[in-house]
């Protein structure tokens, strides 16, 4: 259900059956139903649980500090493979979600040739047949798409190690932490993009919305096919406009500067 709340510019929506609300401003765009922000947390919830509860596993030595947020090492030992089943659990409706937007085509291979510009943030616009995802967001979703199968299936070997056989565990604790560590560095990428790399992003799964300056910037296919709109053109007309707001202002400076008598009219 969508209601407008005129005179203020703002567009209601309601999903998740009825208890998701999302608030949509004037020159804002919706990005992610509320559905969809909160299988992501809830994937991201139960990573970090898995996560935390595994480095104090692993390590020990340096992680021991992180036990007691779990109730002990015994508990945090008996938490672990359960906090990993749920993630596994919350990506599986997440992969449902999302995976007819992460289809690979053309436009992903273009982006590819030129990642070490997009790493660098040397170049102000995205290419203009960027869609809802680029490829760069496509490689990380299908890298935890596997990843995740991997820790799972690791996982059960070594909590069933009585029935998996001492080789077979031998073999998952490797893949098992290597793995974790693929998955881990990949997430502070994730966390770097999605703050202070891109500016704006992180509106997009709290609010469920982006600014349209965020959208022909960094996704001009899904701005025009959101829009109608060219992301080109609105891209220019905003810099134009800006500009003329920039000279307005030093002429009204310079205007201020000068004595009261010789003030234009």
């Amino acid at each position: 259900m969508t209601t407008s709340t005129e005179p203020y510019g703002e567009v209601v929506k309601r999903d998740f059956a009825g208890f998701g609300r999302t608030v949509v401003h004037e020159n804002e765009l919706l990005r992610h139903e509320t559905y969809t922000r909160f299988i992501h947390w809830t994937v991201a919830i139960f990573f970090f649980a898995a996560l935390l509860s595994g480095l104090a596993i692993y390590a020990p030595w340096t992680f021991s500090w992180l036990t007691p947020l779990f109730g002990g090492g015994a508990m945090t030992r008996f938490l672990h493979p359960w906090f990993g089943v749920a993630f596994v659990v919350a990506w599986f409706f997440q992969f449902l979600n999302w995976r007819h937007l992460m289809v690979w085509t053309d436009s992903d291979r273009r982006w590819m040739h030129n990642v070490s510009e997009y790493a660098k943030n040397e170049t102000k616009l995205e290419p203009e047949d960027v869609g809802f995802f680029n490829a760069g967001q496509k490689l990380q979703f299908w890298e935890i798409a596997i990843g995740g199968l991997i820790l799972l299936i690791t996982g059960l070997l070594m909590w069933w190690a009585e029935i998996s056989g001492r080789v077979l565990v031998a073999i998952s604790y490797v893949l098992h932490d290597v793995f974790a560590l693929i998955m881990l560095g990949a997430i502070f990428i994730h966390i770097y993009l999605s703050t202070i790399g891109q500016p704006g992003t992180l509106h997009a799964m709290t609010r469920g919305v982006v600014t349209r300056a965020w959208g022909w910037t960094h996704h001009p296919a899904w701005y025009r096919e959101a829009t109608g709109r060219d992301p080109r053109k609105d891209y220019e007309d905003e810099v134009k406009r800006l500009e003329n707001r920039e000279r307005a202002i030093q002429a009204y400076e310079r205007d201020e500067t000068r004595p009261r008598d010789q003030r234009s009219a």
